[in-house]
């Protein structure tokens, strides 16, 4: 195991709280194992372990990433994540690939949400060329966390959202079946509702959604 990896590994071992990891797993439906550390005990955690480790260095930072998705528990997904939200300046063009693989692999909404609005969305708002490449091939695929991260990365956009793309991709998949693609058309209408009312309420009012959707999606007027 990476070195790095290895010394987080320990860190985490000694704060295992067996009775929150059987809560946690069962509120994941049991889909993975934890440790039971509690997420503000983790980012605590986590940010003590960067301070006196320092953040991967650009070469590792793949393999560091990697390795902590590949391990059981799902803390480590977590600090997986933790680790890029502070390095992801450090992200480029070629990172897309591996980063993108993250998202189909120990899918749940708890990575997936993460990784769309403050990885991916990072990353497409610095270099836009590279949404004809995977976000607009993501809402066309039959994977339902990739059609959720294409609908997501703008989360955080506000008035930088790209709304004709934005609702082209809701529309594509309106009529989904899925609760969690469902929830994600409602809950991006919701927020950009936020920047842009007069515009979410028109597009609700003009084309179909399903009932979720909608319910999300107006949920503050």
């Amino acid at each position: 195991m990476n070195s790095y990896v290895q010394e987080l590994v320990t860190m985490y071992s000694k704060h295992t709280d067996v009775e929150f990891a059987r809560w946690s797993k069962n509120y994941l439906r049991n889909q993975f194992d934890f440790l039971g550390i509690r997420t503000p005990i983790r980012r605590k955690l986590t940010k003590q372990f960067i301070k006196e480790n320092g953040l991967p260095q650009k070469d590792e930072l793949k393999d560091v990433i990697l390795t902590l998705w590949d391990l059981p528990e799902r803390e480590y997904q977590k600090a997986a994540l933790d680790i890029l939200e502070v390095s992801k300046k450090e992200l480029t063009k070629d990172d897309m690939v591996w980063l993108s693989s993250l998202i189909v692999k120990k899918s749940w909404w708890d990575t997936v949400d993460v990784l769309s609005p403050h990885i991916m969305g990072y990353l497409f708002s610095i270099q836009p060329e590279l949404i004809p490449s995977f976000a607009d091939k993501w809402i066309e695929d039959d994977n339902i966390w990739l059609q959720r991260s294409a609908i997501l990365y703008q989360l955080k956009y506000k008035d930088k959202t790209d709304e004709e793309l934005l609702f082209r991709y809701i529309l594509r998949r309106a009529t989904s079946d899925d609760f969690f693609v469902q929830k994600a058309i409602g809950w991006i209408l919701r927020e950009y509702a936020k920047t842009r009312p007069e515009n979410v309420s028109a597009f609700v009012t003009d084309h179909y959604l399903k009932p979720l959707s909608k319910r999300e999606a107006l949920k503050h007027f």
